[in-house]
């Protein structure tokens, strides 16, 4: 990966720098909502997606789909406003989420702003029209998707019987789908053929699948200091992720967890998993998604930057924040 860190520092550069000129400093309190999570940095994952899928495709055109790339940024932020609203969550990104920070009205409206800028980004694009259509098109859908992911999610709290299938097609719509139209809108917008959209699609649903499970446990691993999120908030919700499901085959009852914990009680759990194998099992999980996701792949010609999604998909299940 020697290549791939200083590649998503420097699109992370670009993404902050637009950040910087769209959204930071503007008057006005709902703005200034929109632009706090934004400003509060981030991985830029999403964006480095939609680049790398365009560049493989057609070298050089991530310069002129640069919108969509911030485009689905403001998406994923909107989501994540969203989902703190929904799950109570004080801490995202090392600051105050923005319901606690303004009040609940505000940063519901500061995602639908987001929301709605980033079908605006998407035309600001340089692409066909026919491309644009289509990039819009499929980001529409995706926010659909992501919604009913987030339904099924909460639907999931009401219930103790979820099973790895009902929770992989929960993450492919949450998060999975995100990352396919990164890659599908800048293999779209870059002008490439249907099979080579497909292809890139397909590549960034199963490494987004994928990267949520990873969330998952960095979520009980990571410390709040390390994540910028509340440590163990899945344990703590009762949430119903892969590792709850694993450790219930197991014979392992984690919803005994479901209240205010200790840093050294979830030690204790992550001492009690990684003995059953659970842990193992969840990241063997992950590793196989990532390992399919890479056949999709095959379909466009080698190059520097093919090989910098494949590095993609191998960070998104072996970092640690």
């Amino acid at each position: 990966m020697s290549e791939l860190l200083p590649y998503l520092d420097s699109v992370a550069k670009d993404i902050d720098f637009m950040i910087d000129r769209y959204f930071v400093n503007k008057v006005g309190e709902l703005n200034k909502a929109s632009a706090h999570l934004l400003a509060a940095g981030g991985k830029r994952l999403r964006p480095a997606v939609v680049m790398l899928a365009a560049d493989t495709v057609k070298r050089g055109s991530s310069h002129d789909i640069m919108p969509a790339a911030l485009a689905l940024e403001l998406t994923h932020t909107f989501t994540l406003i969203h989902d703190d609203i929904m799950d109570d969550d004080t801490l995202r990104r090392g600051v105050q989420t923005v319901h606690t920070k303004w009040d609940m009205p505000t940063g519901i409206l500061a995602g639908d702003v987001l929301y709605a800028r980033a079908f605006e980004f998407i035309c600001m694009s340089t692409a066909s029209d026919n491309a644009k259509v289509r990039a819009i098109s499929m980001l529409a859908s995706t926010c659909a998707d992501i919604c009913l992911g987030q339904h099924m999610d909460m639907s999931f709290s009401r219930r103790n019987d979820v099973d790895e299938y009902e929770y992989l097609e929960m993450v492919k719509k949450k998060t999975g789908v995100l990352y396919a139209a990164a890659a599908g809108i800048g293999a779209v917008l870059a002008g490439g053929s249907a099979p080579q959209a497909k292809a890139l699609y397909l590549f960034g649903l199963n490494t987004g699948i994928a990267f949520q499970i990873q969330d998952d446990l960095i979520d009980l691993l990571v410390t709040s200091e390390k994540s910028g999120k509340d440590r163990a908030s899945d344990l703590r919700e009762g949430k119903q992720t892969l590792i709850l499901i694993k450790a219930r085959e197991k014979g392992i009852d984690l919803l005994q967890y479901k209240r205010d914990l200790t840093e050294a009680e979830i030690e204790k759990v992550i001492n009690e998993l990684t003995d059953a194998g659970v842990m193992a099992e969840v990241k063997k999980v992950a590793q196989d998604l990532v390992a399919e996701s890479n056949k999709h792949l095959s379909l466009l010609p080698p190059s520097k930057e093919r090989s910098l999604l494949m590095e993609i998909g191998e960070f998104f299940v072996t970092r640690s924040y």
